[in-house]
């Protein structure tokens, strides 16, 4: 049975010493950063409607008017389409049982310690939830032909079909701005586009941008947790909850595991660059510790961290997606 408990050492044990210090060192953990590019929080779904969550999207006009108006002229007249997406909300947690006995016996607040550890474990949660909807877009640009500094290819279909074999840099991140902005994927907040990956794959970004704006005001000005940096109309973010690689050819990669796998060379790794209507959160219950009444006359406990929602990708064709995927073929 997994828990903690007073007798074996590694699993309570060692929260009680003569001698203990009274500082509680946690090894080191990402904190969220996916899910604050979620929008928007839906959280007043009533109870007893069901598990799906819809939500329309509606396209632009039909037929655009096309010119000026004669004065006997009749009124053009167009429409427009409604579709519909939907996300399906699961329930989310975790638990760590333990003894009375270790509680009552531990030097450390054994209760906080559990609690902290189990809000590390829900942001790891998150954040993969959220990849995994990032991760459907259907746009993907790589270097032309794997190594080019000067083009990118831009699938459609989810896929990426390049095997990308160069670092990204500040030509690519030029081209993607342009595209986005060619492809009027509207700007996520005050005219900015984002930039979420890994701190390895814009270490080349990120060595030019402490030239760029080294004395600018907005290359200091940070919005969002992990932003590291502007520039284009785009802020960078680092995060570390998902790990490298997961090319469309992958089958080990596995961002609720943490389980990599670097892309063929290993020159970079996946970046997602977005404006704005990204992936949707239907918020039914917020993530919160819960406690498990003690059974076995008071001698088992448990907390838990308990979260009921769901996450989808708001727009699901290429012609009006948000995001594009910097990916690999391999």
């Amino acid at each position: 049975m997994a828990g903690q408990f007073w007798s074996p050492s590694d699993e309570g044990g060692y929260l009680y010493s003569d001698e203990l210090s009274e500082l509680i060192r946690m090894q080191l953990q990402p904190r969220c950063k996916f899910r604050q590019f979620t929008e928007p929080r839906e959280a007043d779904k009533p109870l007893h409607k069901g598990a799906n969550f819809y939500w329309d999207v509606i396209s632009s006009i039909g037929t655009r008017a096309s010119s000026a108006l004669g004065e006997r002229e009749k009124m053009p007249e167009t429409d427009f389409t409604i579709t519909q997406r939907s996300l399906t909300v699961t329930e989310g947690g975790n638990s760590v049982p333990f003894s009375q006995k270790l509680e009552m016996l531990a030097k450390h607040d054994l209760v906080a310690i559990i609690e902290k550890t189990l809000r590390e474990d829900a942001m790891k949660f998150f954040d993969a939830s959220v990849y995994t909807q990032f991760n459907l877009t259907p746009l993907r640009a790589t270097p032309t032909s794997g190594t080019s500094t000067t083009a990118i290819t831009l699938d459609t279909t989810v896929q990426a079909t390049v095997t990308n074999n160069i670092e990204m840099g500040i030509e690519h991140i030029k081209l993607i701005a342009d595209t986005m902005q060619e492809r009027n994927i509207p700007a996520y907040m005050d005219g900015d586009y984002v930039c979420l990956s890994r701190p390895t794959t814009l270490r080349p970004v990120k060595d030019d941008l402490e030239a760029i704006h080294q004395y600018t005001e907005t290359g200091l000005s940070m919005i969002f947790a992990g932003e590291k940096g502007r520039y284009e109309g785009i802020r960078f973010v680092e995060q570390t909850n998902i790990p490298v690689g997961g090319a469309y050819d992958s089958t080990t990669f596995d961002a609720f595991t943490g389980t990599g796998d670097a892309w063929n060379n290993a020159k970079s790794s996946w970046a997602f660059f977005f404006g704005g209507d990204t992936v949707l959160e239907c918020l039914v219950v917020p993530e919160e510790i819960r406690a498990k009444i003690p059974t076995d006359f008071g001698r088992s406990k448990a907390i838990a961290w308990y979260y009921l929602g769901g996450y989808g990708l708001v727009h699901t064709d290429a012609t009006n997606a948000r995001i594009i995927k910097w990916d690999s073929a391999a």
